[in-house]
């Protein structure tokens, strides 16, 4: 009898505990609120689509910077995130080679040069007074053997016998090769005097126009080994170290298994641009002008920003900006359209960050 009662006792606890339970469970508990509202359409007639954050550009995107010679890298002068000025030092590339080489058409044409100052110069006080020197001596020769020559033909005329008509040819020869030189002597003294010959300047001044030409080349060349910000802005990304090999291709990417920039920079982001890829098959439907409304979502926040219309690019072109998958086939096309906005301060926003965007569009 007590073993009955007990029995009874736990089987009526058991269907207690199964009413609480089953009154428990049936109870639906309120769902959690999201963490951020989804983007919704704001207009009447809305079109949806992909955005990327840009600096603001009078045209084209951000700019790729690439560096004009080959070489490694031998010092990285600029951070990302940095402010630089058009014509500051971003990178510089090992040069030696090609200075050594700049040093060497420079000396070569400074030799050019001093040798057409040489030119230029002549005739030197010492070349002059040597060649009056020789004309000096010529004279000198020539008195001497025209007084031999006269000595020998006096005597000749007192008695033909005294002086052999041997002697008398050769004093007569010496008097002929002394007045010949002579001649020849002040002649060269003119020569010496007239100074370089107009032709001989002329191609030494062309020569050194070219060896000048050629260093100048040398030494552009040269300062392209320091690459230099182009424009005004902000280096946002920096893609090889001190060390690695660098080409007017770019830089090698091991993740991306592909040539990309050594740098990128944008222009001073007090404004940013957005770059919004439009579906060809939504095109028809666009309001376009300076009426275009657009608004932006930033993703993973409730903060919504309105856009101010820029320009278009009137050519569609396949839709793999956003995702760069250059071997994957596209059958869709877009087309960019480009609105900016102020940067807020809140939340942060940076170029190369997706949103979403709607633009009012026609029924």
């Amino acid at each position: 009898m007590k073993k009955n009662r007990w029995l009874f006792l736990v089987s009526a606890l058991g269907a207690l505990v199964g009413i609480v339970a089953a009154v428990f469970y049936a109870q639906q508990k309120p769902p959690l609120p999201p963490v951020f509202q989804p983007a919704a359409n704001p207009y009447r007639s809305g079109i949806y689509a992909n955005g990327i954050v840009e600096s603001e550009q009078d045209s084209g995107a951000n700019v790729n910077v690439y560096p004009e010679v080959t070489g490694t890298v031998a010092r990285i002068a600029a951070r990302e995130g940095q402010a630089v000025k058009r014509g500051d030092e971003l990178l510089i590339i090992e040069d030696s080679v090609q200075r050594a080489l700049a040093q060497q058409q420079s000396a070569q044409a400074d030799a050019a040069d001093a040798q057409l100052a040489q030119l230029l110069a002549q005739p030197r006080k010492e070349t002059l007074e040597v060649a009056q020197a020789q004309v000096d001596a010529a004279a000198a020769s020539l008195k001497t053997v025209e007084d031999q020559y006269d000595k020998l033909h006096k005597s000749w005329q007192l008695d033909a016998r005294s002086v052999s008509q041997d002697a008398m040819d050769n004093a007569a020869n010496a008097v002929g090769v002394a007045r010949s030189t002579l001649v020849v002597t002040r002649r060269q003294l003119a020569l010496t005097r007239a100074g370089a010959w107009t032709y001989d300047i002329r191609n030494q001044e062309k020569q050194r126009d070219a060896l000048r030409k050629a260093a100048d080349a040398a030494d552009a060349l040269l300062r392209k080994y320091v690459v230099r910000a182009p424009i005004d802005g902000v280096v946002l990304s920096v893609n090889t170290a001190v060390g690695a090999y660098v080409s007017p291709q770019g830089t090698y990417d091991t993740y991306t298994q592909g040539n990309q920039p050594i740098a990128v920079l944008s222009s001073q982001q007090d404004w940013l641009a957005v770059r919004v890829y439009v579906d060809e098959i939504l095109v028809h439907r666009l309001q376009l002008g300076r009426g275009m409304q657009a608004r932006m979502f930033v993703r993973g926040t409730d903060t919504s920003i309105a856009l101010e219309f820029v320009r278009l690019q009137p050519y569609l072109t396949p839709k793999i900006q956003l995702s760069d998958q250059r071997t994957e086939r596209v059958d869709v096309r877009v087309l960019p359209v480009i609105f900016r906005f102020r940067r807020p301060s809140q939340p942060a926003i940076y170029p190369g960050q997706l949103v979403d965007v709607y633009l009012g569009g026609t029924p």
